[in-house]
Formats: structure tokens, sequence, C-alpha cells
């Protein structure tokens, strides 16, 4: 469990890619395949509600969309690199082994010295992983102010694999590599500040729980294999199922931690994965579709960016408005969750 008293959200910034990528065009490309196992066209849209995602260009490696994202966040907040005193890169895409992708969005930055750079690396969950991190240590006056950036980028492992879905052509190989392509590309940074550094009209972050169900590891992989392939492979049946569960008790510890009724939620962001996953998990936890702000329908599932993409562009577009209540829901595969709460202003 976590309490925050002292911890702002300084800045939300997104950088999305300008290329539309539409559900039919993808599609299109798997026509000698849907007319081998009789898939009608249009079944990915209907299935996951995703109508199109964006995508990089071809070679644009991740640090890129994450510094732009960055840069954006450092001047919505009027904070200088040089006062960031950690920073994470926390996506699921990362550009080596090592160093950290973090080094070079730290270098393009300019941030350094005495200063905290690395990666989490957590599934979807990552940039949450390190917002309680980072609000820890401010809690605890060790820093003062810190930076969280991701980017993620489908076109890759997208592209690879369709590729795999029209050379293998079976139709237990599609079902377990479907889940692809229901993914977009974006970057987030999140600068979190102790509430003496910012005005006091921003966002308090203001504490939240965990959960975990690792058993389940098994369900969803991207990597590499024995022999140097990269390939993603996911139960996505199992996932939704095994999701709901914990999803619903670590909301049912999040409503203890906080002593709330779902009532008293004002609005909710979850992680974007699809509309049977969004509606699934409102319905469950007994939220009103109404209080929730969706992405995935223009975006998709952007891993780890999606959930505080999101949240930026609620608060964009006027739905986060100030002293609502506001339930960050995240989860990744492994299984873990984090819910945050934020008690939201506006500027």
């Amino acid at each position: 469990m976590f309490r925050w008293e002292n911890v702002r959200i300084a800045a939300l910034a997104v950088e999305l890619p300008s290329e539309r990528v539409d559900t039919a065009s993808l599609e299109a490309r798997l026509t000698p395949l849907y007319r081998k196992l009789h898939i009608p066209r249009g079944y990915i849209a209907r299935l996951s509600g995703i109508r199109e995602r964006r995508w990089w260009p071809a070679g644009t490696p991740p640090s890129f969309g994450a510094v732009r994202a960055a840069r954006k966040a450092l001047q919505q907040a009027g904070i200088a690199a040089r006062q960031i005193e950690t920073l994470h890169y926390a996506g699921v895409c990362r550009e080596h082994f090592e160093p950290a992708t973090a080094c070079r969005v730290a270098a393009e930055l300019g941030v350094g010295g005495a200063v905290q750079v690395y990666d989490v690396s957590n599934a979807c969950l990552g940039v949450l992983n390190s917002m309680v991190s980072i609000a820890n240590q401010i809690e605890l006056r060790q820093i003062s102010c810190g930076l969280v950036v991701a980017c993620e980028s489908a076109r890759p492992i997208t592209e690879k694999m369709m590729a795999a879905m029209l050379q293998r052509s079976e139709m237990e190989f599609f079902s377990h590599t479907i889940g692809v392509l229901t993914g977009g590309s974006g970057a987030v940074a999140v600068l979190l500040s102790h509430q003496e550094r910012v005005p006091q009209n921003v966002p308090s972050l203001r504490g939240g729980v965990a959960g975990s169900d690792p058993q389940f590891y098994r369900l969803c992989h991207w990597g590499v294999d024995a022999q140097g392939t990269e390939t993603l492979v996911l139960d996505s049946i199992a996932l939704l199922q095994h999701g709901m569960d914990i999803s619903a008790r670590t909301f049912a510890h999040f409503l203890r931690h906080f002593d709330l009724s779902t009532t008293q939620i004002d609005k909710v962001v979850c992680h974007q994965v699809s509309d049977k996953h969004n509606r699934s998990v409102l319905e469950l936890l007994q939220l009103p579709a109404a209080k929730a702000f969706n992405t995935y329908a223009t975006l998709g599932n952007i891993g780890a960016v999606s959930l505080p993409l999101t949240a930026a562009l609620a608060a964009q577009d006027g739905f986060l408005k100030g002293h609502d209540f506001v339930a960050l829901l995240g989860i990744g595969s492994g299984f873990n969750t984090i819910m945050l709460g934020v008690e939201w202003a506006t500027r």
C-alpha cells in the first residue's frame, strides 16, 4: 500500500506518431490467410473495437518519442532538465539489452550528474511502477523531482508477426498471435515533483495499492526464442479471465485503502486493451462507462504508454476536472497490477 501527502503530477505530456494505420489496411495484407481460414473481413475491428492505431516511421528508435514527450513535460511544468534528480525509462520497447535506454534519453535532454538514470521493465505496468518508486523518493525527501518516460513502437513486431501468419497459415498460430494486431505506438512523459516545487492547482498523487499473480507468467510472451527469432504469443481468453480476477481483488483493496465506495470515484482511466476488455472491467468493478475515458478505438494498445497517455489526453480534453478523484487502474501481463488514486486539479 502507498500513501503520499506531498507528491504532485507536475506535468503529463504525450507524443504521437503522425502515421495512421487503420485496421482494414492490416486485414487487407492478410487476405490470403483470411481466405484460407475463412475469416471474415472486419474481424479484428469487431473483436477489439480498434479502428486504427499510430505507427512511427520505420527505424525510429524508442528514445526519439521519449525525448520529445519529455521536452514537452519539462516545458509544461517550467522545470529545467538540470533539476531532474532521477530519470526512468519504463517502456516495453527498448533500444538495447544495455545500456539502459534511459541513458540516451537523459543525454539528449541534458540530465546528468548526481542523478539516478535507469530502465524499469514490467510489461504494460512499467510507467506506474516508476511513478510509485519516484513518489516514494519524493515523500521521503530523497529527491524533489523525477521524470518517467516511455515510448512504444508496434510497427516492427506487427510486421514480423503478420509475415509469420501468412507463412504458417494456421488457425492455431493466428489465434495465439492475433493480439499483435491491436498494438499501437506513442510516447508519454510523467513529471513528478514535491508540492513545494509546483503550483497548488496541479494533480496530487495520493497513493494506491498493488497486486500480483505471477503464476500466470506463461500467458503472454514477447521476446527472442532459442533460434534468435522475435515472437509474440498470447492466450487472449485466459489473459482476460485471470486479468479480471486480479483486477477485482486489487480494486476491492483500493476501495478499502482509500475508504471509498465506487460512487465516490469521479473518473476512471484503465489500461487500454480493447472494447471487450474495457467493458468487462468496468462492469466487474461496477463503474459506469460514463466515468471512463478511452483511447483504444483510435490508438490501440500502446503497452506501458497506454494508461498515462490516456490520462494526459483526458486532461487535455477537459474530461478530468478540478477536485475529481481519479482512479488509474493499471495491469500488466505476468500478472501485476497497480491502482493509483489522484486528486485532479486544473491549471
